[in-house]
């Protein structure tokens, strides 16, 4: 569970009720329970979406939230070890010996690169492989973050709609010039809704894609350079060095061997 997130959400919704509680007490929520207002700006942005995306892409939307919300990343730290230990296994003992080492691997993309060198791979043959994975996996990162500041994007022009929309009603229909405060007010609720979900929710989780994005593939890159090394019979201290270059100075520290 990735805690920043969640607490950055929930801390923000504290600070509007407590607000709100010391400006009006509990009446001041009266003008923010407007269901209309919500029912605009969440399936307004949510129609806008199905008609920008195949329904396919917006379907997986679920997943593409989990991994916001739950997704970690991996130890760099444990990958280079790792290479490092089947670096000297392999000087030692042939790269036959890794098999019963290959299945150990958790990480899949780990294991499918070092499988290749098991077998007997070129170095061309793996990088061409290990690439076109790569490659994919950026195309469907890319879709997922679009998505996000789509929602990002729509949500606020639909609390402007819904605002409008509540402007046209209440003047269309003005027989108490004393609701037109409290009906204006109702009215405003969907440019609140409309910008807080853009710009609390969807705005940054897509910031947050990027972000793990760019992790990810740094990740893919490290074992790509790391199974190409291994396959080259390069020295154990030449791959750990190789493969520290990568990381920040305070990370380097945490390789062990």
């Amino acid at each position: 569970m990735d805690i920043a997130t969640i607490a950055g959400i929930f801390v923000f919704l504290g600070l509007v009720v407590s607000s709100i509680l010391m400006a009006e007490g509990i009446k001041g929520f009266v003008p923010f329970l407007n269901p209309e207002a919500a029912f605009i700006v969440l399936g307004g942005t949510f129609c806008a979406l199905l008609v920008n995306y195949p329904i396919s892409q917006v379907v997986g939307l679920g997943k593409v939230l989990r991994k916001v919300l739950t997704s970690v990343g991996e130890d760099t730290s444990e990958i280079i070890t790792t290479f490092v230990n089947l670096c000297e296994k392999a000087k030692r003992d042939g790269f036959l010996a890794l098999e019963p080492d290959v299945k150990a691997i958790r990480n899949d993309f780990l294991r499918r690169g070092v499988q290749f060198v098991v077998d007997g791979a070129d170095q061309e043959f793996i990088r061409n492989m290990l690439d076109t994975e790569i490659g994919f996996i950026r195309e469907r990162h890319k879709v997922g973050r679009e998505i996000f500041y789509a929602l990002g994007t729509y949500s606020p022009s639909f609390g402007i709609i819904g605002t409008v929309l509540g402007m046209i009603l209440m003047l269309s229909n003005v027989n108490d010039v004393q609701e037109v405060p409290r009906r204006m007010a109702l009215a405003l609720s969907a440019a609140f809704y409309g910008l807080g979900s853009g710009y609390l929710i969807f705005l940054p989780m897509a910031g947050k894609l990027h972000r793990r994005s760019e992790e990810e593939l740094l990740i893919k890159e490290i074992i790509v350079r790391g199974v190409l090394l291994l396959q080259s019979g390069a020295a154990p201290s030449v791959m750990e060095a190789n493969l520290k270059a990568y990381l920040e100075p305070s990370k380097r520290r945490a390789v062990k061997r």
